[in-house]
């Protein structure tokens, strides 16, 4: 059975990456995480492994990649998610739903939660579509009688 890190290095070959200890270390903080990940959290999490510019370099790099995706919770803040295998460097296929809390303020990707494919009049030519819903998530909710 192949290790969660030799499966993250291996996604970093087959996008041309070299394996650097902050690049496996973003992956493996992503991969580890049931909520999309903001810039911040990432930095506090790397610590003295990789300095802000650094750690925004990884994430541009992993997004136009096709590694990571970027989603903006409440408050504007991108985070980070990875993306679904069928992701490249030139095209993104993360069409699904994203949830924000507004309790915990946390952004989950319900992949099970397709968006339909949109028909757009002649002319338009859609490059990315982005759904978010607000609410309280299944955390929040079950301890809100509490």
């Amino acid at each position: 059975m192949e290790k969660q890190e030799d499966k993250l290095a291996e996604l970093l070959v087959q996008n041309g990456l070299k394996r650097t200890l902050p690049r496996l270390k973003v992956l493996d903080i992503l991969s580890k995480r049931d909520s999309a990940t903001s810039q911040p959290f990432l930095e506090k999490v790397m610590g003295s492994d990789a300095d802000r510019v650094t750690l925004y370099r990884i994430l541009q790099t992993f997004e136009e990649k096709g590694i990571i995706h970027k989603v903006l919770d409440g408050q504007g803040t991108a985070n980070y998610a990875l993306c679904t295998t069928g992701c490249s460097q030139h095209e993104h296929h993360d069409e699904h739903l994203h949830f924000n809390c507004r309790n915990c303020q946390r952004v989950y990707c319900l992949d099970a939660v397709r968006i339909p494919r949109i028909k757009t009049p002649p002319g338009f030519s859609v490059e990315n579509i982005s759904l978010t819903a607000v609410g309280l998530c299944s955390y929040c909710s079950d301890n809100k009688s509490e």
